[in-house]
């Protein structure tokens, strides 16, 4: 099967790569120009364009995929910002429009948590997606024109809504990766929120596995959560990894007020993700 790859040196980019190696497989990453590559991106196929400028043998110059696993999206982590469905929904659908009007018949996006909204509790797909934020909207309605876009074109969509990520290479503004800097620099304590909040935290190597057992599966898995089904507060998760890594801190709990665009309780439902990988 002929893999393309978008967004490839992201974090989770980087991790689904990673994953297709493991597998021996190798794919078609497409990357901007002024993109600085990995030495080991070398042993896959590197197609360099923007999607904001598309080639109008965009799905040729990928090879003609069987599949895409489309993970790029800029503008972040600002999810806030109105980039989000003012210049980065309408390239987005341009792009894939044309690659599946060119005749790519599997598709796997990336989505967001975000999608839900501000519902408390656990989450399922079949729940209706209320966006309270810029980012969570542009992903909900790029999903809506792609559902449409299957009114006239056929081809296989697998929505996957990402929750909470953490591993190597996420970006310095997450929380793992502040408190790692705290400790490198003998902070006594760590700043952070009451640290109440729960949350569906999953190692960014497990999403990455499943993003490519779902590509590889070749069904129409529709929208379904990646995501742990486990919800952990904010607090035990960084005392756990205190613990496990015998760091010596304190946490200074209150010092942030809690973030106003998510609930304070969420977590995901994965028995659809478990049955779409049985599947595969």
């Amino acid at each position: 099967m002929k893999v393309a790859v978008t967004g490839a040196t992201g974090f989770v980019g980087r991790h689904v790569v990673a994953e297709l190696e493991r597998r021996g497989l190798f794919a078609v990453l497409l990357c901007r120009a002024e993109t600085v590559l990995p030495s080991h991106f070398l042993a896959h196929t590197v197609v360099r364009f923007d999607l904001r400028e598309l080639p109008e043998n965009a799905f040729s110059a990928l090879g003609e995929p069987d599949v895409l696993i489309h993970l790029a999206w800029g503008g972040l982590p600002n999810y806030n910002s109105l980039h989000h469905f003012e210049e980065e929904l309408p390239a987005q659908y341009r792009f894939l429009k044309r690659l599946i009007e060119a005749g790519l018949m599997n598709l796997v996006v990336t989505g967001t948590c975000f999608e839900y909204g501000m519902k408390s509790g656990l989450l399922c797909e079949d729940a209706e997606a209320r966006p309270a934020n810029p980012y969570g909207f542009a992903k909900d309605a790029l999903r809506h024109q792609l559902e449409f876009l299957r009114q006239t074109s056929r081809f296989n969509l697998t929505w996957a809504r990402l929750f909470y990520l953490h591993g190597e290479g996420q970006a310095e503004s997450s929380l793992l990766p502040q408190l790692k800097r705290a400790v490198k620099v003998g902070d006594p304590v760590f700043k952070m929120s009451g640290g109440e909040q729960l949350r569906d935290y999953l190692p960014v190597i497990d999403a990455a596995k499943y993003l490519v057992s779902l590509a590889m599966n070749g069904h129409d898995n529709g929208v379904l959560n990646v995501c742990s089904g486990t919800p952990v507060s904010i607090r035990k998760l960084v005392q756990n990894w205190i613990q496990e890594n015998a760091w010596t801190i304190d946490l200074d709990l209150g010092h942030y007020p809690y973030p106003n665009y998510e609930p304070m309780e969420f977590w995901g439902d994965k028995e659809k993700l478990g049955r779409c990988l049985r599947l595969g």
